[in-house]
């Protein structure tokens, strides 16, 4: 038995919950499905959705619960919530990156940050980059950060030259 994460984001979408937790748990190891609740004749006056469809759709990411909801067009996503993804490889950041921003916002990319297809946020970061921001040499740091301002994508090699100086 598993125990239950205390704080669970949950995605609110229109109607693509199931289909955006399909794609997010095909693209991390270690995710799945973990349950779907169905609209019922109950409270249709409010929701408005035919009963039957899916209401909420739990699921895990890297063992990370989240929950997604289709709750209607009211609201969407911004860039204020966003998820980062940790990449010890640029494989890792190409795999990620060329996933999650097919079919998103590519106005929406700067500095490992893009938009997916649903709208939602997603901060592509090699580990590498945060240890070379908090280098105790400003010179370097300051010189990675500007590199990685030029990026969209982040580019591993680039971040090392700019290091390197």
């Amino acid at each position: 038995m598993s125990i239950r994460q205390k704080i669970t984001p949950c995605l609110w979408f229109d109607d693509q919950a199931e289909e955006a937790a399909r794609f997010y748990t095909g693209l991390f190891a270690h995710s799945k499905i973990v349950s779907m609740t169905r609209y019922g004749e109950a409270g249709q006056e409010i929701h408005g959705k035919e009963p039957g469809t899916v209401m909420v759709v739990a699921f895990e990411l890297e063992g990370q619960a989240f929950t997604a909801l289709n709750g209607g067009p009211e609201f969407t996503f911004n860039e204020a919530i966003s998820f980062q993804v940790d990449c010890a490889t640029q494989e890792e950041v190409d795999y990620f990156w060329e996933r999650l921003s097919a079919g998103g916002d590519p106005q929406a990319q700067q500095c490992g940050w893009l938009k997916d297809k649903y709208g939602v946020s997603w901060q592509i970061v090699p580990t590498l980059l945060i240890e070379m921001l908090n280098d105790p040499d400003y010179e370097k740091s300051q010189r990675v950060m500007t590199a990685m301002l030029g990026m969209k994508k982040i580019d591993i090699a680039g971040l090392r030259q700019a290091y390197a100086g």
